[in-house]
């Protein structure tokens, strides 16, 4: 199974959502740095290795590459850069909506996905309807999370025109 580190503001997106227990239904291994999710995540989102959510103790070589990282660039967190060091140290793609650390992450060549991504991955597995999303996008909204909201229409508009043309 393909693995994926994220960053926190990925796993609130789809908590306010009401998606957190489709997102570990999905066929991919989630990973956060345990440092980060300590530090910023375990008082109010300690369930979340319960479902399924991998917590990754940074070696010492992530760590330095971290620090490098939050040299090179200002706008992400330190937290950020922890993700990024270790998306970049296991070769995988990072989930973020974070666009400073989206712009770092191209900068080093590692492959991002955000919220939007995950939540059409959820269609195409079947795990929920088109309708089920707009809801999900809705209850994100209300509570705050920024998303590009005309994009996310968009998308799920041709995933309707996809799923009902005949196979």
């Amino acid at each position: 199974m393909q693995l994926l580190i994220s960053d926190a503001n990925i796993l609130i997106d789809l908590e306010e959502g009401e998606l957190i227990k489709e997102l570990f239904q999905l066929p991919f291994l989630f990973s956060i740095p345990d440092i980060l999710f300590e530090e910023e995540m375990s008082e109010e989102h300690g369930y979340l290795p319960d479902l399924g959510l991998q917590l990754e103790e940074l070696s010492g070589e992530v760590m330095s590459s971290a620090w490098t990282l939050t040299q090179k660039y200002t706008n992400p967190s330190r937290h950020d850069c922890f993700a990024l060091a270790l998306a970049k140290d296991k070769e995988c793609p990072l989930l973020t909506g974070d666009k400073a650390l989206r712009k770092a992450a191209e900068v080093e060549a590692v492959m991002v996905n955000g919220t939007l991504w995950i939540i059409e991955q959820m269609i195409h597995q079947k795990l929920i309807t088109p309708n089920q999303a707009r809801q999900a996008y809705q209850r994100m909204k209300d509570s705050a999370r920024r998303l590009p909201w005309s994009l996310a229409e968009s998308n799920l508009q041709e995933i309707e025109k996809e799923l009902k043309q005949p196979e």
